[in-house]
């Protein structure tokens, strides 16, 4: 072989080597929620790396667990699970360890976020976003509207305007919970019987307009069909900003009684087609300014302690950074497995089907 032929080869081998992924991974599946990724970041990893990006959507975890179970846990690359579905995920095997030295950006992240809840302390998941679940109403409907749960619970507070709860059975359970004084986050079982009991009663009050995800929550708020309900933080700001005349008499508060926070994390399917491009994608998305990017794209808070500096101010105030005083209220919804998980379910399926 010539000294030019070798040459040749050599540049070829580099173009096909960008950032350290190998040759062959020229695509990487990401299954995420919709609306929760700022497509300029794709463009600059998809640059960076000379591959394609490929996104997939679900609108609820059961769903994305129902797809890796399904086949996708071969298939994807990177899912975005909640932080009470990651130890789940864990143990029923559809998730692999991270590769720590290619992911060198994880040193990005507040202290905060390094708990063992989000995958034994980082070992199998990366901190994406985090936001909290909360209360959102009309204020010109309820002038006087308390910082409680009991705007959704207690028919003297709301006896006719339409109201809803979330389609998420451990959230609605969670703030059932929170309401009787068991706190957000209660396990025991006769906990959860009476905060079923209250549920079903709930459903059958006449201005009760039915279970729904946050989003279309908001939309339902928004167009005066419902005036009280459950959402996330992000969301409502989003909403917000886009539509400030359609918003401005709808507020987000955390109830005195407590609700979730929750962080969304990046994990890699046990099967995933290309492992290392994940971790490259993990390790660009926890970059300080990507980080911060992602944020002021979707209006969530961000993990990540290095972006702090580059975050637009909406985002260091509430209802994006609760006060000092609402974050004591705020807790993770617990992660459930084995009998605890059935008997959960089949309370929530009773709650439903009554």
């Amino acid at each position: 072989m010539t000294t030019d032929t070798l040459r040749f080869a050599a540049a070829i081998a580099s173009l096909l080597l960008a950032g350290g992924v190998q040759a062959e991974d020229r695509k990487l599946y990401l299954f995420n929620w919709t609306q929760y990724m700022d497509p300029e970041i794709i463009t600059a990893f998809e640059e960076k790396f000379g591959v394609e990006v490929v996104e997939n959507y679900y609108n609820s975890q059961p769903e994305m667990v129902a797809k890796l179970n399904a086949g996708g846990v071969s298939q994807y690359d990177i899912i975005v699970p909640s932080s009470y579905y990651v130890p789940r995920l864990i143990e029923m095997g559809l998730v692999q360890k991270l590769d720590k030295d290619k992911v060198p950006n994880l040193a990005n992240l507040a202290e905060q976020f390094r708990d063992p809840v989000l995958g034994e302390g980082l070992d199998y998941a990366a901190p994406y976003q985090w936001g909290v679940t909360g209360l959102v109403y009309n204020a010109s409907t309820f002038k006087e509207a308390p910082k409680s749960w009991s705007m959704v619970f207690d028919p003297t507070v709301n006896d006719a305007w339409p109201f809803g709860l979330m389609t998420g059975g451990q959230v609605s359970m969670g703030i059932a919970c929170a309401y009787l004084g068991h706190g957000y986050d209660c396990t025991d079982l006769d906990d959860w019987r009476e905060a079923a009991r209250l549920l079903i009663e709930t459903k059958h009050r006449g201005n009760f307009s039915g279970f729904s995800d946050g989003t279309p929550a908001l939309q339902q708020l928004a167009r005066k069909v419902t005036h009280a309900g459950l959402s996330f933080n992000g969301d409502y700001l989003f909403y917000r900003e886009e539509n400030p005349e359609s918003f401005a008499d709808i507020k987000f508060v955390i109830p005195d009684e407590g609700t979730e926070k929750w962080v969304d994390s990046m994990m890699i399917p046990a099967r995933a087609p290309h492992p290392e491009l994940a971790n490259a994608f993990i390790n660009f998305i926890l970059d300080a300014r990507v980080g911060a990017q992602l944020s002021n794209y979707n209006y969530y808070a961000s993990p990540n302690a290095a972006a702090e500096p580059y975050l637009d101010e909406v985002l260091t105030q509430p209802p994006i950074q609760p006060s000092e005083e609402d974050m004591a209220r705020l807790r993770f919804s617990p992660s459930l497995s084995g009998e605890q998980l059935q008997i959960f379910q089949q309370l929530w399926s009773e709650v439903k089907a009554r």
